[in-house]
């Protein structure tokens, strides 16, 4: 895959010798020589992943890594900060301050080329998400996702996977002061406790015995449930090799021993907050697409969901040669009850019909609402005789009881007419179906109302 990198050094070498690194691998690569120009080449949207320099003269790349990751346009650019020093403080110091990661000079190769392109993927699925839920923002469905404040990267729920006492203890310890923290020292049993609940990360130590801790890795990611919840490993510095093919994996971070309690809980915070990101993210989508689909009033799906679903309940009917019947339902006099009580006692009408038809129907059959005072009902496997008798029922029990309404202030009668209608031959269509569902609608009005009128055999 590649990406844009943003290169930020303050000395024109250090920037080629990075720049030559990655146009290497294939990555486009930008470059800015101090901070306000980075942080206007990341608010144009004109990079993936940025590798910034700390030591740089006005505005060092703490406070440029603090200022990205408080602006909602750029909060989500993974940030690697690359320096010459090596204290447990200065890692500390970047990661609180929003770090994605942190690489020391004279840096690695192998190592950075893995880090860009694991943070890249992840930036790649973010954009994704921030679209998806911008559409629906544009479309008045949803809001954008806030950014995530820092302190959201405490109290959350962490597993380490540890078989050494004297290994996880001090992990604990260190964790327990922000997180709640649980231990298994079995990998499989790790694997079902990280599957049967809901962890905001979960470390894995490489020096667990009789057993590839990668292999837990592996199995974590392919899980749906485990997929996406940050894994941090704890390795010896000697782990270089091992680490590599871990980010490739999808491992999220490490840390090396010994440990620093202070670099641990950092780089923890780090991963939750993004969790929580990514959640926020998600849950806006799902939200995004639910409205889409769904009636906002009575909840039942809507005719965009219908018209998406219809042609293949028919196509499968077709197939297994199996009925199929359609209900097309209308409330009767529904003007009259918005002129005479007012939209709101309209609105309580049509909620607590959308209820009694869900009351009537099947999980497997498909009830929306058609617009207006008007719903329909797709009842797979149903020929049209069970389809009339499920209608009438509906009819019967629409008229036999009033509507409450009014916060119970008032209740009113209502009736509902109905047509109904199934698959006539092998060349049916939907367009058809609806047409002579809704042909025998206008029978039952004709009739006089509160009736249903099936199509013919």
């Amino acid at each position: 895959m590649t990406a844009r990198i943003l290169v930020v050094d303050d000395v024109e070498a250090n920037v080629r010798l990075l720049e030559a690194r990655l146009l290497a691998e294939y990555f486009e690569v930008v470059t800015a020589s101090n901070g306000p120009d980075a942080i206007a080449i990341c608010q144009a949207g004109r990079c993936d992943v940025i590798l910034l320099d700390v030591m740089m003269p006005g505005m060092d790349g703490y406070e440029v890594c603090t200022r990205l990751k408080a602006d909602p346009k750029t909060a989500h650019i993974p940030i690697i900060m690359v320096t010459a020093l090596d204290q447990a403080s200065d890692r500390v110091q970047g990661l609180d301050a929003g770090a994605d990661d942190f690489l020391t000079k004279p840096v690695d190769d192998l190592a950075m080329t893995t880090r860009v392109k694991s943070l890249a993927r992840l930036k790649h699925s973010m954009d994704e998400l921030k679209l998806r839920a911008a559409t629906g923002a544009s479309l008045g469905m949803e809001t954008e996702a806030e950014v995530v404040d820092p302190r959201n990267g405490r109290d959350g729920k962490i597993l380490i996977v540890d078989d050494r006492a004297s290994s996880y203890e001090r992990s604990v310890n260190a964790l327990t002061t922000e997180h709640s923290v649980a231990v298994v020292t079995d990998p499989q049993e790790g694997l079902f406790r990280a599957a049967d609940d809901d962890f905001d990360a979960i470390i894995i130590s490489l020096g667990i015995e009789n057993f590839d801790p990668l292999r837990l890795c592996s199995q974590l990611r392919s899980l749906d449930r485990t997929r996406l919840v940050p894994i941090l490993l704890v390795a010896q510095k000697e782990d270089q090799a091992v680490l590599i093919r871990a980010i490739d994996l999808g491992v999220n971070d490490y840390i090396t021993r010994p440990l620093d309690v202070n670099e641990l809980r950092a780089r923890v915070r780090s991963q939750v907050r993004r969790k929580r990101l990514n959640d926020q993210l998600r849950a806006s989508v799902h939200n995004t697409m639910e409205m889409a689909v769904t009636d906002g009033l009575t909840g039942l799906n809507n005719r965009r969901y219908f018209d998406n679903h219809m042609q293949g309940l028919l196509q499968k009917a077709n197939l297994a040669n199996k009925p199929l019947s359609l209900i097309i339902m209308d409330i009767d006099h529904f003007k009259h009850v918005n002129d005479t009580y007012g939209h709101q006692v309209g609105d309580d009408v049509l909620k607590i019909f959308a209820e009694r038809v869900l009351k009537n129907v099947r999980n497997k059959d498909l009830a929306c609402r058609f617009g207006g005072e008007e719903f329909i009902v797709a009842m797979p496997d149903t020929d049209r005789e069970l389809a009339f008798v499920v209608a009438d029922r509906m009819r019967r029990e629409v008229s036999a009881h009033p509507f409450i309404v009014d916060n119970g202030r008032q209740q009113i009668s209502i009736t509902v007419s109905a047509g109904v209608a199934g698959i006539a031959g092998p060349n049916e269509t939907v367009e058809t179906m609806l047409k002579r569902a809704d042909e025998r609608l206008y029978d039952a009005k004709r009739r006089g109302r509160n009736q249903v009128v099936a199509d013919a055999a």
